[in-house]
């Protein structure tokens, strides 16, 4: 897990959002509310698709109306075999981690590779992500 987590507020607008990405090199934005509590996540591809292939304006539009909810997330205590198992269920490659609402990291398929321990769980899960998304 990475504890050192780039967040962004629903307020903010999907240009920011782009920046930031950009900036920390990172894929997805958790969308966190007052105190931290996870209101959803933002991925550079919600920006392609939800806003700016829709004729939104990046400048002017909210994270919040972009942004998917109901995000899949974990506990810092879950069992890292079972954070791969979900990602591949649910065809994500990031797991916000979460305590009591709260974010406390970040999850991901990269973070699990670079651990020996688990670079085949993560393996694993990657080909049932990309298994599933060559069928849609």
């Amino acid at each position: 897990m990475n504890g050192n987590v780039i967040s962004i507020a629903p307020e903010e607008s999907a240009s920011l959002a782009a920046r930031l990405l950009n900036r920390y090199n990172v894929g997805a934005l958790p969308v966190c509310g007052a105190g931290q509590i996870l209101r959803g996540i933002l991925t550079d591809r919600d920006i392609v698709m939800r806003c700016i292939a829709a004729d939104g304006d990046p400048e002017h539009t909210p994270v919040k109306e972009i942004m998917t909810r109901n995000v899949a997330t974990v506990l810092p205590e879950d069992d890292v075999r079972n954070a791969a198992r979900l990602m591949a269920s649910k065809q994500v490659r990031r797991l916000p981690v979460v305590e009591n609402g709260k974010l406390v990291g970040m999850l991901s398929l990269g973070d699990m590779a670079k651990s020996q321990m688990f670079d085949m769980e993560a393996s694993k899960a990657l080909s049932e992500i990309s298994a599933n998304i060559k069928r849609r």
